[in-house]
């Protein structure tokens, strides 16, 4: 029992590395930002289904209802993908990852409006304290900063995903979330195709490694290695643990991208941090 806690353990600790390489490779390869998510929207799908149908996961979709369910989650997915993207492309790997995991607030803020429930005071606190993280993030509040603008993107992307999961959560939790993420990301392939026609994609040649990399490991694997450690963990441990995401990107940045981040990084980071894991811990009560 105790080596089969162990092997889940590890299984959701690679996944949470695998999914960290989404802010190395985000800033590393050299293509436009919508190309990059269409590709690993098209590929990651195609993982995904190959997967679901080697598990014989069932992926039907039950009810007409939740097709508009799906597809809103999907395009909020996209914006979600993009934003972070062009968020780690202006600024660098510790800000982008840092401004994202203003999520878990920002979910804890907006859940009341889907689920009419009455605003808990300490999400109000937490929401003051992700505020001085992020002032502390900025070098100085110039919103020409391409670092600014960059957080700020970062912070809208989180704020889409986090509507993304309460939308999701509230409409179809029948469904694997392999599964769903399959339709998402397929959806968003098909959302973004007309990108492959109108912008420049001439570097897939030399980037096409990366874009596999970010596909495979990121996307099919390391989702669903996350979501499948779901069954043996309660959603506050796992993320709890998935909270270690960016600071294991700013580790590869270091290492892959030479990117040192400052104190200010390091002191604003660690603010967002311990929030994320107060709500872990407090929802787990």
């Amino acid at each position: 029992m105790k080596n089969q806690h162990t092997n889940h353990l590890i299984e959701l600790l690679i996944g949470t590395l695998f999914i960290s390489t989404s802010g190395v490779l985000g800033k590393f390869i050299d293509l436009p930002t919508p190309v990059i998510i269409w590709f690993r929207s098209a590929l990651g799908a195609l993982f995904l289904y190959i997967f679901c149908r080697y598990r014989k996961f069932n992926i039907k979709i039950n009810s007409p209802k939740d097709i508009s369910t799906i597809l809103l989650s999907s395009v909020l997915l996209g914006v979600h993908w993009i934003t972070y993207f062009y968020a780690l492309k202006l600024s660098n790997v510790a800000l982008g990852m840092l401004s994202l995991f203003t999520f878990p607030v920002i979910t804890a803020l907006l859940e009341p409006l889907f689920i009419k429930t009455k605003l808990n005071v300490i999400h109000i606190v937490l929401g003051i304290i992700v505020l001085i993280g992020i002032y502390i993030l900025a070098p100085d509040f110039n919103f020409e900063s391409s670092q600014v603008k960059g957080i700020l993107l970062g912070i809208f992307s989180a704020f889409c995903y986090a509507l993304r999961n309460l939308f999701l959560k509230q409409h179809v939790g029948q469904y694997s979330g392999t599964t769903l993420m399959m339709y998402q990301i397929s959806v968003l392939a098909v959302l973004l195709l007309p990108v492959m026609f109108t912008m420049d994609i001439s570097n897939i040649t030399t980037q096409f490694p990366y874009v596999i990399m970010l596909a495979l490991i990121t996307t099919a694997i390391g989702h669903s290695m996350f979501i499948h450690s779901l069954k043996y963990f309660s959603v506050s441990t796992a993320s709890i643990i998935n909270s270690l995401q960016p600071i294991l990107g700013i580790v590869m940045a270091f290492f892959f991208l030479n990117e040192i981040p400052n104190w200010n990084t390091f002191f604003g980071g660690s603010l967002i941090l311990v929030t994320v894991i107060i709500e872990s811990v407090r929802s787990r009560k």
